[in-house]
């Protein structure tokens, strides 16, 4: 089966010589819920705008649903559905008046039954009891809601969300969520660019890393927290001692404390030092050992790790 979205060597370069992103190249796949993850610009947006044809790209090429663009978005784009930055919508209008405007723009559908298919999105973004409010009235979070609304007046083969819960409260952030998972089990492939790592680990099968333009991970989820290293930690009144067995046992290099020594258990793309071995030999060297936990690698270091930023981890 063909990938939803493919690129090779996608690239942005801007007046100036500013490169935004350099040469990616995505693979994600169809019926996948995809989280685009990186830093606040680390070239997500610029990414998500080359895809859809919003901007020209310098260098590369890419496909939607198997086709190559932007020679067939003719064909491909009625499939699409998107979301990109900032909703923009006539402030005078209504919630429902602005998507029968959007919906009377899409050739490929009949005028009688748009009423039915406004309703219906906005009563699946929790919008419907706002429908005939003016859009200047609706708040922040509304406004994502509508935007949100307008990719799904049609049945999608593809969505393309980038930040969907911006500017949303917890209880929209769940059902956002909560409506992402739902298109993903049926069989939409989503693609859900994001600096919320929560956002990712909750919603997605697959993720791509972005840093400083590059993408410096991508596969899936598994995969990723196999990425993550465990961590085992020595509760020891010698601390010193048990990092020098650890170290000869094959970990990373052990963090020495007052009255521990934590180290990864795995390092230089080794294998993981089998726990058993390594109490075998902390007693064997005469380490007075007072507890020894196997800690799980959090996913926040691993991005870290490789993008050398933090990521916001509330909402």
């Amino acid at each position: 089966m063909t990938a939803a979205i493919t690129s090779e060597g996608l690239t942005k370069r801007f007046r100036g010589g500013q490169v935004a992103v350099d040469a990616i190249d995505l693979d994600v796949p169809r019926g996948a819920v995809y989280g685009f993850l990186g830093p606040n610009g680390s070239g997500k947006t610029t990414t998500i705008r080359m895809l859809l044809g919003l901007v020209q790209a310098t260098a590369g090429t890419h496909t939607l649903l198997g086709e190559p663009m932007p020679r067939a978005e003719g064909r491909v784009l009625p499939a699409v559905g998107a979301l990109v930055e900032g909703p923009a919508f006539h402030p005078y209008l209504s919630g429902r008046d602005n998507l029968l405007r959007l919906d009377a723009a899409d050739r490929t559908v009949t005028g009688a039954s748009a009423r039915t298919r406004a309703d219906y999105a906005l009563e699946r973004v929790g919008l419907a009891a706002a429908a005939t409010k003016r859009y200047r009235s609706y708040s922040l979070g509304m406004r994502q809601r509508l935007g949100l609304a307008a990719s799904l007046l049609r049945p999608r083969e593809l969505l393309v969300l980038d930040e969907p819960t911006n500017g949303l409260d917890p209880q929209g952030t769940r059902e956002v969520r909560a409506l992402v998972r739902e298109l993903g089990a049926g069989g939409t492939t989503v693609f859900v660019s994001s600096h919320l790592l929560p956002e990712i680990e909750q919603i997605c099968d697959h993720v791509g890393v972005m840093s400083h333009g590059r993408l410096v991970f991508q596969g899936s989820l598994a995969s990723l927290r196999q990425a993550a290293s465990a961590r085992v930690r020595v509760e020891t009144s010698r601390p010193d001692l048990a990092a020098q067995v650890m170290t000869a046992a094959g970990t990373g290099a052990p963090a020495v404390g007052p009255t521990s020594a934590v180290a990864d258990l795995a390092a230089g793309g080794r294998d993981p030092v089998p726990t058993e071995l390594l109490a075998e030999r902390l007693v064997a060297a005469g380490v007075p050992v007072r507890q020894l936990v196997i800690e799980g690698a959090a996913l926040e270091d691993l991005f870290v790790s490789l993008t050398g930023e933090g990521f916001d981890v509330d909402q």
